[in-house]
């Protein structure tokens, strides 16, 4: 799942390798590697040669002719000038020809705090209050007793890991009495404003500091675009939860305000993203999950490792049922949403056939058959509203020719066709070799219904006519064109 999640952003990316010097290596016959200001550029045949030669290597791989590409080359450039002279080497790969994608890189600066901070220049140390207030960005501090301590090694650690961001320790009493804090504390705060507070203990290991710092750096809801695609991405929560939501609804503000608040009551465990379906760059998104426009709002949890995706079944996105439907998945009660259900026994027997996702197209789109179908949310009251309509419906045309009134489940089955409007949603599916669909917007009556597919059949009735001329007129030209070519093989 996460793969692809990247997928959806493009192809740029780094890696960061470091390498101990075999000082028995025997480098007989090496040749020059290739350089351009100061950088090397590698390929296939000389990539391991740089590995064994060089003690640390810093890989950008880059797709050329790209905006980002020539972003991030200048920042690489930029960072390779400083660190002329250091036993540091950066490299550059073409992955449109070497074909390898790793870590996204991130800028110059942050490059350089990787390395200022692998180096042993892990932070910076507070002494005053002006030097936190001079201070915009995001900041974490640490408040340590002693500056030798297990703890602030802990800290450091996680100050390696996460080069984007600036880190600081302090034991001035001027600075702790402002927030109110005892030692061995660990503060984020974003403008001199407190953020969060992290309490380190003797056993807390790096990668739970990581974690509570990459959270709470970000907001609890997070919107999803080109700035902060990494970041969701990069997260080392993988439970996540997406909002598709218009933003210009008039139930925008109720909707996300519900899922803000239970956004906060699942930090650390689950990342709350909202999508825009109004946002055209968010299709392919929207297409992976297969959510269209009309879906929202809709609200979908999915793991980043186990590429299962859940469906929140609730006609109501208020904050008790958007809290209900996490703590089901948390705890493993959740069901996941399917691409089909197993196909239901008897289904073709009865007088509404039950379809589900493996059986869809093929039963709507048999060129022989007039298919209606109702596609219903089994959670949705007007969906189970029309359930007795649609048995009538079925019992009034049940003796009509190659007929079939049948139902699916669009809650737990993948509809992978183009349709329109919200459900539940009446399709009829004519007899005809084309693909076609008619959605029905008249009044839900048996007489209207009725009406609607006479009407709809005897027009498939005249199409189906010129369609088969059609196919006839083909059929004929391709035997025309057979007989040519035996002709043509018969007089060589």
């Amino acid at each position: 799942m996460k793969k692809l999640w990247l997928l959806l952003l493009g192809a740029m990316f780094c890696l960061c390798v470091s390498v101990a010097a075999d000082a028995q290596l025997d480098l007989q016959g090496d040749t020059t590697i290739p350089e351009k200001e100061g950088i090397l550029q590698l390929e296939k045949g000389n990539f391991k040669r740089a590995l064994r030669k060089h003690k640390q290597l810093l890989v950008h791989f880059y797709t050329p002719l790209t905006s980002e590409g020539h972003r991030v080359a200048a920042a690489f450039e930029a960072a390779a000038a400083e660190l002329q002279g250091s036993e540091v080497k950066l490299a550059v790969i073409d992955v449109t020809k070497e074909k390898e994608l790793v870590k996204k890189l991130h800028s110059s600066a942050s490059i350089l705090t990787w390395l200022q901070r692998r180096a042993g220049t892990f932070a910076d140390l507070i002494v005053d209050l002006n030097q936190l207030e001079a201070i915009d960005d995001l900041m974490v501090v640490g408040f340590f007793k002693e500056l030798n301590h297990e703890l602030v090694q802990v800290f450091y650690a996680a100050a390696i890991d996460l080069p984007d961001i600036r880190f600081a320790v302090t034991q001035d009493d001027e600075v702790i009495s402002k927030y109110t804090v005892t030692q061995d504390v660990v503060l984020l705060l974003k403008k001199t404003q407190l953020i969060q507070t992290y309490r380190m203990k003797p056993e807390t290991p790096k990668e739970e500091l990581v974690v509570f710092i990459s959270v709470y750096q970000m907001d609890p809801v997070t919107e999803y675009n080109g700035q902060t695609a990494s970041q969701i991405l990069g997260s080392p929560v993988l439970n996540h939860a997406l909002l598709f939501v218009n933003k210009s609804s008039e139930d925008f503000r109720e909707i996300f305000s519900a899922f803000h608040n239970a956004a906060e009551a699942f930090r650390l465990k689950i990342l709350f993203v909202l999508v825009n379906v109004d946002e055209h760059r968010n299709g392919r998104l929207m297409e992976y999950f297969r959510v269209r426009h009309f879906d929202a709002p809709h609200i979908r949890l999915v793991n980043l490792t186990d590429q299962i995706t859940y469906q929140m079944l609730s006609e109501t996105l208020d904050e008790g049922s958007i809290k209900q439907f996490c703590q089901s998945y948390l705890e493993g009660k959740a069901k996941p949403k399917l691409m089909s259900e197993p196909i239901p026994e008897r289904w073709d027997q009865r007088p509404v056939k039950e379809l589900v996702g493996v059986t869809l197209e093929k039963v709507a789109f048999n060129p022989n058959k007039t298919v209606f179908v109702l596609f219903y949310l089994a959670y949705s009251e007007m969906s189970r509203a029309l359930f007795p309509l649609w048995e009538e419906l079925a019992e009034a045309v049940k003796d009509w020719e190659d007929v079939v009134i049948a139902q699916i489940d669009a809650s737990t089955n993948d509809i992978n066709m183009s349709m329109q409007g919200s459900y539940p949603s009446l399709c009829l599916f004519p007899a005809l070799y084309a693909e076609r669909v008619v959605v029905y917007t008249g009044k839900r009556n048996i007489k209207d219904l009725v009406r609607f597919m006479d009407k709809e059949m005897r027009k498939a009735k005249r199409d189906r006519v010129k369609e088969d001329e059609d196919r006839r007129k083909y059929i004929d030209t391709l035997k025309t064109e057979e007989a040519k070519k035996t002709k043509s093989k018969d007089e060589l």
